[in-house]
């Protein structure tokens, strides 16, 4: 049926997830796209038109990736139109699952499944393929239309503008060349990168894993003292991509993945800009501590065996950033 692989429900065991002792992340299996009109995106096929009421989100509060698509719900006023359910924090032998609890978690209100396995055994009930959250459903078509994180944020950037008349542009035109080496840089070597720290099982993938982030770190800091968000004075998805990693980074992953060289309250311009981008409206209500921690410390067995979750750490999230007020996309 399948197992617990590197933190994902993995129907097909022999998938391989590290090479040489270091973290490997499998892609993502549907590649469907949300349009205005339906038309066919970059990938996969057409058919997806955007609808209000039409589809649904399922995710968790501990996923960075999962962390991006509310984010952009939340930006580009789709609240009322995507539907959303949360899993449960803990993710143990049966993978994610539709548990109810006092973390967050809402169980599946459009099947009472379960376990998230079994969303994706709807569309294809022999399915080897990694079992991931977010998953973006459709419910007229009944079936996955993505579970790309990246993809899913752009799709909810645009795709919905004339259903809401939200027309806030945070992958404009004129900086999407400039910002794609952005984006891949922060993808390898920080949001990903915090989990080869984590999950590397030799010295050397850990000792490779944690320089390339700290560079990394060292080089955000820099460029946050000469521009207000990375791309300068527009906030982009660049911003949205790297901060649900920056929220977690003190909580979590500095003690439990290993990133111990520095604190994020440790980098001025990095603590500032991410203290502004929590208090940007409607962001803070996608952020919960009290999940993300339960499902980090508990449910990585290989990296926590007695799953103790630790005493988190004090910190003020809603401290003045003296960055002004917020710049519209």
């Amino acid at each position: 049926m399948g197992q617990l692989v590197d933190g994902q429900w993995d129907t097909n065991p022999t998938f391989p997830t590290r090479t040489d002792g270091a973290f490997k992340r499998a892609p993502m299996q549907f590649r469907n796209w949300i349009t205005a009109d339906g038309g066919a995106g970059p990938t996969g096929e057409g058919g997806f038109a955007a609808e209000s009421g039409r589809y649904h989100l399922y995710v968790s509060y501990a996923c960075p990736w999962a962390h991006r698509t509310l984010i952009f719900r939340q930006l580009k006023g789709l609240t009322d139109h995507i539907s959303v359910d949360v899993v449960h924090p803990d993710m143990l032998d049966d993978g994610w699952t539709f548990q109810t609890d006092d973390h967050g978690a809402t169980g599946d209100r459009l099947f009472g499944l379960d376990f998230v396995r079994q969303i994706y055994q709807r569309v294809k009930p022999d399915i080897t393929a990694r079992v991931t959250v977010p998953i973006l459903w459709d419910k007229q078509r009944k079936t996955i239309v993505s579970n790309e994180s990246s993809e899913i944020i752009r799709m909810l950037n645009s795709a919905f503008n004339g259903v809401t008349g939200n027309t806030d542009d945070y992958w404009p035109q004129d900086l999407r060349a400039e910002m794609e080496p952005v984006n891949d840089r922060i993808y390898n070597t920080l949001n990903n990168g915090v989990y080869r720290c984590g999950f590397a099982t030799t010295q050397t993938a850990y000792d490779k894993a944690v320089g390339e982030l700290f560079d990394t770190m060292d080089w955000l800091e820099e460029r946050l003292s000469t521009r207000r968000y990375l791309m300068g004075d527009r906030v982009t998805e660049a911003d949205w991509r790297l901060v649900p990693t920056l929220f977690r980074f003190d909580p979590v992953y500095h003690g439990h993945f290993k990133t111990s060289r520095n604190r994020l309250v440790d980098f001025p311009n990095l603590w500032a800009y991410a203290r502004e981008l929590y208090q940007w409206p409607g962001v803070a209500e996608t952020v919960n501590f009290k999940h993300i921690r339960r499902h980090y410390h508990y449910s990585h067995e290989s990296v926590n065996p007695h799953r103790i979750v630790p005493l988190a750490p004090k910190i003020d999230w809603m401290a003045p950033h003296n960055r002004g007020r917020p710049t519209a996309a």
